[in-house]
């Protein structure tokens, strides 16, 4: 038996297939994965994501450690502001893709769930006597609200305008009438936002969203989610052997606006190694992790994600694969359980929302 959120009894008493993710017990799948994928891209889907880490800095050198240990600025954000950025080890490669957010006496780094305890590891490594570090995960719930009606079903029980916070913008907000955090964030590229608040009020929270008219989504339709967006997903587009930059996440990677760890190994990576593209097969099979793919019948990569997308109704993945086969609407063949199937690099994300 793994870790359980506070919703896990939720999740039970309405027959959701629990798997062991990152050792806790989540919903993989209510009714169907296709069901809770168009749900989040019509109307309202909500997720249980309250395995993923959630850590507290503070103390008066907390800004200069944390633009050491992460790859974007800290020193430049806002009161509010939410930012992406990535922590890497010594040579350079990834140890998680990490969201930051500047509070008003401290910072919140939200971490994946499979990186919690190596991240707080690592942290303690490098942490001066002017920070502290706190691990808040058990003390609260994380719930994220998705989809074109997203940000009006949250409105219901939040305080603040939701609508009013710009993208990547947190606030401090009542919830239901408790306190707790509003983020203008999200897994899925769809509007909405992400709600903290504490374990204990969280099923009365996640009932209203509920009878709101959300629709309780589990990881099968969250993975299709947010590869159709194009999101890279720790341990298939990021890991510690691949690095931001080859992932193509270099915009996250200030080198040459401040020092991090990591960074002169990264500055002194080949050019020539792989990087991430998109693909679409021509075929409804589906390219899963770890088949090879060829150009002109020479091996030049191999997939990390695939699935077939309900919302383009086409197989696609995300791939790591040689520069010179990199291009926009270069043909490539991925080998499918033996056999050869046609795919064609495409932009990422596969799926934009209409703004």
């Amino acid at each position: 038996m793994g870790q359980k959120t506070p919703l896990y009894q939720w999740h039970a008493n309405r027959k959701a297939r629990i798997v062991d993710f990152a050792g806790w017990d989540m919903p993989v799948i209510y009714t169907s994965i296709n069901d809770e994928h168009r749900a989040t891209r019509t109307s309202v889907g909500l997720f249980d994501i309250s395995h993923m880490g959630r850590i507290i800095v503070e103390g008066a050198g907390a800004q200069a450690w944390l633009d050491r240990v992460l790859t974007n600025r800290v020193d430049n954000l806002k009161p509010g502001q939410v930012r992406y950025s990535l922590v890497l080890n010594e040579a350079g490669g990834t140890l998680d893709d990490v969201l930051i957010t500047r509070l008003p006496d401290r910072y919140l780094v939200v971490v994946n769930a499979s990186n919690r305890e190596k991240l707080l590891n690592w942290f303690g490594k490098s942490t001066p006597a002017d920070v502290r570090i706190t691990d808040r995960t058990r003390d609260w719930a994380m719930i994220a609200c998705q989809g074109p009606g997203a940000v009006e079903a949250m409105q219901k029980f939040v305080d603040v305008s939701i609508s009013g916070l710009k993208y990547y913008f947190s606030a401090d907000a009542t919830i239901d009438g408790i306190p707790g955090f509003v983020s203008r964030t999200g897994y899925t590229g769809e509007d909405g936002g992400e709600l903290i608040l504490p374990s204990k009020s969280a099923e009365a929270v996640w009932n209203k969203l509920i009878d709101a008219g959300a629709t309780a989504v589990g990881l099968g339709a969250r993975d299709t989610l947010r590869l159709e967006a194009g999101m890279p997903l720790y341990g298939h587009e990021l890991t510690e052997e691949i690095d931001p930059v080859q992932a193509g996440l270099g915009w996250a990677v200030k080198s040459t606006e401040k020092d991090f760890i990591g960074r002169a190994s990264l500055l002194t990576k080949d050019p020539g190694r792989t990087v991430r593209v998109g693909l679409r097969l021509n075929d409804k099979r589906i390219a899963r992790e770890g088949f090879l793919i060829r150009r002109n019948g020479d091996e030049c990569g191999r997939v990390t994600s695939g699935t077939f997308s309900p919302s383009l109704e086409a197989s696609i993945a995300m791939a790591f694969v040689k520069p010179d086969a990199a291009k926009i609407g270069t043909a490539l063949e991925v080998d499918v359980r033996g056999a050869a199937v046609a795919a064609e690099v495409v932009p990422l994300p596969f799926y934009s929302r209409k703004k």
